[in-house]
């Protein structure tokens, strides 16, 4: 009785590995990497969980495990999520209680004659899945013996080298067929674990698109290095050929809930303002407005870096409050530390309980070439998981007070201008690997400037063609650039992005 007792147990236990790792197709599905430490609920029906159907491949083995055997369970939402990753210690208890129940009915002497039924099931699916146990742990000794490769071939036993280069070919109206690029290096060194000295270096070949060459035929208030605001086209155009260092910053935890980052090169827009769905990763929107709220993260600082600090408190799990100064002419005696051109902001980051809703309510007062600046912000997104893909909707709202002589434009500005902007983004449409949105917003909105009023959209669409290569052809559209009257600039470009 034991002996049997034994391989039933081992043959349970190779049907449970594929029993959990396989997903359901039809279901609903979740990001593999997104465990879940919710509870687990037990119930008595495989119809009490909502995303099991009849027509699913397992769904005669989940039946009969919960309704035979009681062993498996749902979560608080009524789901199984059959292709969520399992911990050791789910397993093992699951299999203990498996392993009980058939015990348990055994020594019962098996009146109704189910256990032996189950075990003839159990031999010939252990026969049948053999070859896919035998592929699963080869592939997980493939898996050690490259991680044991890499320890012997980092970079260095503290930092870590990562690097991109952006290529981008691109052509649109009044202007000719044109290559971008940007080269960026990322050395990131930990002494404890816990912190990271970032440097970040950078290089391109001060390349312009359509929508720069448009804002640039005036003065460039709105565009990628506008002087007043970023409205523009592609983020990586207009960066110098010669290597300079943009980021170059120290953060660390005094305690487990508060990170401080400290530098002489510290962009606000890797501390603020941060959208899942619309950021400069590369295999999102090109367009470098849809990248950052334009009144709360200020060109003049964010593209230039500048020398100050940033504290990021984590409340608790849902809600973190941020706080940001950093001065763009630190390094100049003339200007110092607290003096022209600078920004502090404040954020307060909320994420909505059990819901993937996310909003952002930001503060940010600067003063860029004598220019006093004053805005308030909000960022949101929201994650709606389907079977197909991640659907995203995100969104970005702005008003502020610019006033003062601007010394740069030599005109005295008295403007109350409003940004907003919208998009959605479809991540694993169709193809595993692709991301895909459209986005549309307006940089600088008044009356004060201008005779119009600037509008950008962008359409893109995005595919991993390895772990290292992303390609990317996107749609821009900008009309009334730099809020003047004058026809709507129409750009295409196919993105590159080379990482490692």
């Amino acid at each position: 009785m034991v002996k049997k007792i034994d391989w039933i147990a081992q043959s349970l236990g190779g049907i449970s590995v594929l029993a959990f790792m396989l997903p359901v197709w039809a279901q609903e599905t979740y990001p593999l990497d997104e465990p879940s430490d919710e509870p687990i609920e037990q119930v008595t029906s495989v119809s009490e969980l909502a995303d099991v159907r009849p027509g699913d491949w397992a769904f005669q083995a989940l039946q009969t495990l919960i309704e035979r055997y009681g062993v498996l369970g749902g979560y608080p939402d009524r789901t199984f999520r059959g292709n969520r990753p399992m911990s050791r210690y789910e397993f093992a208890a699951a299999l203990n209680t498996v392993v009980s129940r058939v015990e348990e009915q055994l020594l019962a002497s098996d009146a109704g004659g189910t256990v032996q039924d189950d075990v003839a099931t159990i031999r010939q699916l252990s026969n049948f899945y053999g070859k896919e146990l035998e592929t699963l742990r080869s592939r997980l000794d493939t898996i050690t013996d490259r991680a044991t490769a890499l320890e012997r071939q980092q970079f260095s036993t503290t930092t870590k080298l990562n690097g991109r280069i952006d290529l981008a070919t691109t052509d649109g109206t009044d202007s000719g067929l044109t290559v971008i690029n940007r080269t960026r290096l990322d050395l990131i060194t930990s002494f404890q674990g816990s912190d990271r000295l970032v440097t970040q270096l950078e290089a391109g070949n001060e390349g312009q698109d359509a929508v720069a060459e448009a804002h640039n035929r005036r003065q460039n208030l709105l565009g990628t290095t506008g002087m007043l605001a970023d409205g523009g086209g592609i983020d990586s155009v207009g960066v110098a050929q010669g290597v300079r260092v943009r980021k170059l910053y120290y953060a660390f935890r005094p305690s487990e809930t508060v990170e401080v980052a400290v530098g002489s090169q510290l962009p606000p827009s890797d501390f603020i303002d941060r959208n899942s769905f619309a950021n400069q990763s590369g295999q999102n929107f090109s367009s470098s407005f849809f990248a950052n709220n334009p009144l709360i993260t200020q060109n003049e600082v964010d593209r230039f870096g500048g020398a100050g600090a940033a504290v990021a408190w984590n409340v608790r799990n849902n809600l973190t409050l941020r706080a940001l100064y950093a001065a763009a002419d630190a390094s100049d005696p003339a200007a110092g530390l607290f003096q022209d051109r600078y920004q502090a902001t404040l954020e307060a980051e909320y994420t909505v309980p059990n819901q993937p809703i996310t909003v952002r309510l930001q503060y940010t007062h600067a003063e860029i070439n004598g220019t006093q600046i004053d805005a308030a912000g909000i960022n949101a997104e929201w994650a709606i998981r389907r079977r197909y893909g991640i659907f995203g909707i995100f969104g970005r709202l702005g008003i502020g007070r610019y006033q003062g002589f601007n010394s740069i434009l030599a005109e005295e500005l008295e403007f109350n201008p409003k940004t907003w902007a919208l998009g959605v983004s479809i991540q694993n449409f169709l193809i595993p690997g692709s991301k895909a949105g459209v986005a549309v917003g307006q940089p600088f909105v008044t009356s004060r400037l201008g005779n119009a009023t600037q509008t950008n959209i962008e359409a893109f669409f995005g595919l991993a063609l390895s772990e290292h290569i992303n390609l990317s052809p996107a749609l821009l559209i900008v009309s009334n650039p730099n809020n003047r009257k004058s026809p709507t600039i129409w750009e295409w470009t196919v993105r590159v992005l080379y990482s490692f």
